[in-house]
């Protein structure tokens, strides 16, 4: 019965932010200026961390994978969101909904289990003096090999779900971008239990990987007190930024999966904030407060300056 109703549906029109032309043409200019910015501010920071030597440390080599998964994490959704916007052709295809959102639950996990890989945090400012021989080259790439195959086995579960739901009626999907709760509601039967188990696949590891963050940060922070209470607002200070970034991403994600009644204005809203603001978070908040960042920064940009000069 799947098979004969699998294929009635080809693509999906997306039903967008907002009808209003004034709301359309803000959020085209906003959505524009702000992947812009995504895009120099996380691209600067791989770069940068990739060609200059004195940032081939730990700390940068998995601040410079952040800023990649920020990058492409953004590129899944905004410049699609442009483009419909400029051109008022809102669909995406079956396949194409599928890739967006293999990809999606690939980095949005990756991303995820990466923030939670706390003991480089812990090793830096409890104990620094062993960082750089318990952070080997080799452990970082341990560490970041099973981030990326948990991400990936994240998501091949999820898209088990709905690759083979038996779509035959409605295809306007009621966002900017391909998601799993989306996608579903479309089916023809009763999605109850499937439902149920992406809550349980993505809403529990948003919720967990959260908590796990938060405990990992007051276990720091306690640490660091316990031993020198001077040393608090320094620890707190350096912990400012990644705690940021952890409720700013993972509160929509908790909210879009875990919350029982959708509130759609809402959902767009963390979307927004989610694949256009948080991105930003990593370079302005892990460049502008770090001097170690800031002198490569200014020479790889007075390369880029030279060489636009030579051309």
């Amino acid at each position: 019965m799947y098979e004969t109703t699998y294929s009635e549906v080809s693509e999906f029109i997306f039903l967008g932010i907002s009808t209003y032309r004034l709301v359309r043409r803000f959020l085209l200019a906003f959505s524009t200026v702000f992947y812009v910015i995504i895009i120099l501010g996380n691209l600067s920071i791989v770069l940068t961390v990739t060609l200059d030597f004195h940032l081939h440390s730990p700390i940068y080599f998995l601040l410079g994978n952040l800023s990649f998964i920020d990058l492409f994490l953004s590129t899944l959704t905004v410049p699609k969101m442009i483009s419909d916007l400029f051109s008022g052709h809102n669909t995406i295809s079956f396949q194409g909904c599928v890739i967006q959102m293999f990809l999606l639950h690939v980095l949005g996990a990756s991303e995820m289990v990466r923030l939670i890989v706390a003991m480089e945090r812990y090793l830096a400012i409890c104990k620094p003096l062993h960082y750089l021989r318990i952070m080997s080259p080799r452990m970082c790439s341990s560490l970041l090999f099973g981030v990326w195959v948990i991400g990936l086995i994240h998501s091949v579960i999820q898209l088990a779900f709905v690759v083979h739901l038996p779509l035959c009626g409605p295809n306007e999907i009621d966002s900017f971008y391909c998601d799993l709760p989306y996608v579903i509601k479309l089916a023809c039967i009763d999605t109850y239990r499937m439902e149920f188990l992406v809550t349980a696949n993505s809403g529990l590891i948003s919720v967990g990987t959260f908590f796990v963050l938060l405990i990992s940060f007051t276990f720091i922070l306690f640490t660091v007190w316990k031993h020198s209470a001077a040393r608090l607002h320094k620890a707190f200070s350096t912990l400012s930024a990644p705690i940021s970034v952890v409720v700013l991403f993972f509160g929509p994600c908790i909210f879009v999966y875990m919350w029982p009644f959708p509130i759609v204005p809402v959902d767009k809203l963390l979307a927004i904030l989610g694949f256009m603001i948080t991105p930003i978070l990593n370079p302005a908040m892990y460049t502008l407060r770090n001097k170690d960042m800031k002198l490569p920064m200014r020479r790889f940009k007075g390369l880029l300056m030279s060489l636009k000069r030579i051309s």
